[in-house]
């Protein structure tokens, strides 16, 4: 185990989904929360997720996460303070409370208001330099088998733990994007306008590319060590970007992007988005043993190449930045086989990583014993032991 841990040791949630107020002291341990469906056990390990970039493990608008029942406009709040291996970190993230007039602009009260330390962050992309979390939920048991929008979203989640710079080369690039989309929509062409846009997404697209190209890069090496009754896993990342980038330097792929958006403006301006970049590309997974991709394999067989990838993502992560990323597992324990989940367990305390795990029945987590904290979680409320 190592002696560094990334861990959560207050949780305070204030008018958040079921919660109209709620509060955690877990220690370094994992974490079990026990409850019946419906009780508000996933509700938490989403707080927990707000605690890095992102709209969390529901992938929720900021509106929607408002308890129901609360005064309109009374907003929600996120407050944590985490051990780090840089030291205690206090984070505060949520939706600013509004009168109910009309904002200024249509994202306004979409903008996720971050706090570290008491000091007002830049944006949500500077909590990847503190925190990284990694999740798996009953969601995810189609992630190998539906768009590749989720598949990049579970890779650029790994990411952010290796690169935090990550977070805010992606958000520039979906800014660009999304303005040139518009600008191609309204039917205006100006060189000027497009032509910088276009540099952008250009620039940080291949970077974008290259950091997802060479976290795989890693990722392949260790899922290649499958541990104990884990299937080994073959990782890639597909697309144009990366095939350039697998023939030349990251300067030939930049040129090469920015020509391919410049071409595609007409198109682009009836199918809206744009027909290359980063946002098309695909993280491929195949099951070692078998030589078959991962959309093949049933369905036991997808999750425990998930499980596999996360466990190699958590060990690469411990030794590189001292400590494994928090990773918050929804249900999963209760679908494993009793080999495969005592592996789990046994990893995760191996990690040292403080796992957010949620179940039905705390017989589930009896293998773990006292090496876990428990939470028992009914009707929005929580009592510890």
């Amino acid at each position: 185990m190592t002696n560094a841990v990334l861990a959560v040791r207050r949780l305070t949630l204030t008018r958040f989904r079921g919660y109209d107020s709620a509060r955690l002291e877990p220690d370094r341990r994992p974490v079990a929360l026990i409850g019946p469906n419906g009780a508000g056990k996933t509700n938490l390990l989403e707080a927990v997720s707000f605690l890095a970039p992102g709209r969390g493990l529901r992938g929720a608008r900021l509106a929607e996460i408002e308890r129901i029942g609360s005064r309109p406009g009374a907003g929600w709040a996120v407050a944590a303070t985490l051990d780090t291996p840089g030291g205690p970190v206090e984070i505060g993230t949520g939706r600013e409370p509004h009168d109910g007039a009309v904002p200024r602009k249509a994202t306004d009260r979409d903008r996720r208001l971050v706090r570290i330390d008491g000091h007002a962050a830049k944006g949500q992309t500077a909590l990847a330099e503190h925190v990284a979390v990694v999740w798996l939920t009953p969601q995810m048991d189609r992630l190998f088998l539906e768009g590749s929008t989720g598949r990049r979203r579970f890779l650029d989640r790994l990411v952010f733990g290796f690169d935090p710079s990550h977070a805010g080369r992606l958000s520039r690039y979906e800014h660009s994007l999304r303005e040139r989309a518009r600008l191609l929509r309204d039917g205006c062409f100006d060189e000027g306008w497009l032509g910088g846009l276009e540099d952008q997404m250009a620039t940080t697209g291949v970077a974008v590319a290259a950091a997802r190209r060479e976290v795989v890069q890693r990722l392949r090496a260790a899922c290649a060590r499958a541990v104990g009754p884990f299937p080994g896993a073959d990782l890639a990342v597909t697309g144009a970007v990366e095939d350039w980038l697998d023939q030349g330097p990251a300067l030939t792929a930049e040129d090469a992007l920015r020509q391919a958006l410049r071409d595609s403006r007409r198109p682009d301006s009836v199918g809206g988005g744009a027909a290359t970049g980063p946002h098309k590309s695909d993280l491929s997974v195949r099951h070692t043993a078998k030589d078959m991709p991962a959309a093949l394999c049933s369905t036991g067989e997808q999750k425990a190449l998930l499980i596999a990838i996360v466990l190699a993502n958590a060990r690469l992560l411990a030794a590189e930045r001292g400590a494994a990323p928090i990773l918050l597992l929804d249900e999963v324990a209760a679908h494993l086989d009793t080999e495969r989940r005592e592996a789990l367990f046994g990893e995760i305390l191996a990690l040292g990583a403080q796992a957010w795990m949620t179940g039905t029945d705390e017989s589930v987590f009896a293998p773990l014993g006292d090496a876990a904290g428990r939470f028992h979680i009914e009707d929005a409320r929580v009592r510890p032991g």
